[in-house]
């Protein structure tokens, strides 16, 4: 005789699923890019002061300026995907800043379009010029600079079956 099925097997298989949700979601992140961050966009503390707020930001380097104790990045943002990366769907970017860590970062390898993660604080904001536009640069003072694998590009190339009877075993 079988015995009945126990009420706790739907409050395990729940609690195991939520347990594997969680887990996927801290992995999904580098460790040093995981927190929490201010959802704002370069742009948009560029136009209001957020001077203090934590931030995640991301994008292409524009330039690397090493300095004597420090290296500073101007760089042209975009969204993040789910691991931090910069994500370049369309050319919306997010605008402009300005990272600087302490060291030095040699330009030779984070160098124009590398794609870098920062995450920081914002500790004010710079005014330089880009060609002839006057352009407000929030200043991130980074704690972390996480610089990408370059990306390979692949072309697939797909064919199909030259004739309707390949294939069909």
């Amino acid at each position: 005789m079988k015995s009945p099925p126990s009420r706790s097997t739907p409050l395990r298989l729940t609690l195991f699923a939520l347990a594997t949700a969680l887990l996927a979601a801290c992995a999904s992140q580098p460790k040093p890019l995981q927190g929490e961050f201010s959802q704002i966009t370069p742009r948009e503390a560029a136009e209001t002061d957020r001077t203090g707020a934590a931030v995640r930001w991301g994008g292409r380097i524009v330039d690397v300026e090493p300095q004597p104790n420090r290296t500073c990045f101007e760089m042209i943002s975009t969204r993040l995907n789910v691991h931090g990366r910069p994500y370049w769907a369309t050319d919306d970017v997010g605008g402009r800043f300005i990272a600087c860590r302490d060291g030095f970062y040699d330009p030779a390898l984070f160098e124009k379009n590398r794609e870098v993660t920062f995450t920081g604080r914002i500790d004010g904001y710079e005014n330089r010029r880009i060609g002839e536009y006057d352009y407000r640069f929030p200043r991130v003072a980074a704690d972390v600079v996480y610089l990408w694998p370059v990306r390979e590009r692949v072309d697939v190339v797909t064919r199909p079956a030259p004739w309707p009877w390949w294939g069909w075993w």
